[in-house]
């Protein structure tokens, strides 16, 4: 934080177990990778230029979705579905430790944030991609079933978290643009679940916002109308749809818009002139309206090297 000088911290994991390490067998290191191999013959690939990827010993057992109950739903959310296959596992007994550290180290220096699941990841994670798709086709009782259910546990994580000192909670959405679902399906299948999340968080004075990957430009409007804050991040082409332009326009008078800075194209591969002249455009753009938050669009690329990030800052204090 001090190196980039930002103005919040975002804590996108929580309930660390403090004994974890005890679980490791063995840590191997390659040029492409550290290869973490667990206790219980799981497997943790960590590329040097990508996301882990959790390798399970045991291959997942399929799910006859159809014959789902209420009573095989989880009882408590003790997990995170993280990208890439990680299960991250919630300690109940450490489920806040590391937001309430970050809160007393330096809570009265920057906005700290939590962030939270969308119930739609959840059902994604506990029916399997493949057939949660055609269950929204074939059996969307189930799925509202599904969701309603696993929408009470998150609501319940959420409204635990803004007890912690926290400023905002994200809900992380990534499945929720185009890309995978149509409008008609998001205002069935996300939108009311979110807007309840959103609408609980908001009763108790935290913001919330939602952050959803790639093409959203078609459902912009009714992102707002779940009652959140704001919305990240505003994917750009060729990542997303979005143009912020166009974005300001349409919502820029509803909350805060967080972006849209293309983190491959613009701060992995283009010169510094080329990096400075984008931050400034947005910059301009985003000013039009008040509540503009600039930032990456999504997670900034593992090889953008820290000279190109600093430029941020260096481009906000030049005077306009």
């Amino acid at each position: 934080m001090v190196i980039y000088d930002f103005d919040g911290i975002l804590i996108s994991l929580h309930g660390h177990d403090p004994d974890w390490r005890n679980n490791v067998k063995k840590i191997d290191k390659t040029e492409e990778a550290e290869v973490v191999e667990w206790i219980n013959g799981d497997q943790t690939f960590c590329p040097f230029n990508d996301l882990p990827y959790y390798q399970l010993a045991s291959p997942k057992l399929k799910i006859d979705y159809s014959n789902i109950t209420l009573e095989d739903l989880p009882g408590e959310l003790n997990y995170i579905p993280v990208s890439q296959n990680l299960p991250f596992y919630i300690n109940r007994d450490h489920k806040f430790d590391t937001i309430n550290y970050i809160v007393e180290k330096v809570g009265n220096h920057y906005s700290i944030h939590g962030e939270i699941t969308s119930p739609f990841d959840y059902f994604l994670d506990f029916v399997g991609l493949d057939n949660a798709m055609l269950a929204l086709i074939d059996n969307p009782d189930l799925c509202l079933m599904i969701l309603t259910h696993f929408t009470k546990l998150v609501k319940q994580l959420a409204l635990e978290m803004c007890n912690t000192g926290i400023d905002a909670i994200k809900i992380s959405s990534p499945f929720a643009g185009s890309g995978f679902i149509s409008p008609e399906d998001y205002k069935t299948f996300v939108f009311p679940f979110e807007s309840e999340i959103a609408r609980a968080v908001r009763s108790k004075n935290i913001h919330v916002y939602i952050h959803t990957c790639g093409a959203i430009n078609d459902r912009l409007e009714l992102m707002f109308e779940t009652g959140i804050s704001g919305i990240e991040c505003l994917d750009p082409p060729p990542l997303g749809n979005v143009e912020l332009e166009d974005a300001v326009r349409r919502i820029g008078q509803k909350g805060f818009i967080k972006g849209n800075i293309d983190s491959v194209n613009t701060l992995l591969f283009s010169s510094e002139e080329e990096i400075i002249a984008d931050v400034k455009k947005r910059i301009e753009i985003g000013k039009l309206k008040k509540g503009f938050i600039l930032s990456t669009a999504c997670s900034i690329a593992p090889t953008v090297e820290r000279e190109k990030i600093l430029l941020l800052r260096k481009v906000i204090e030049q005077p306009y």
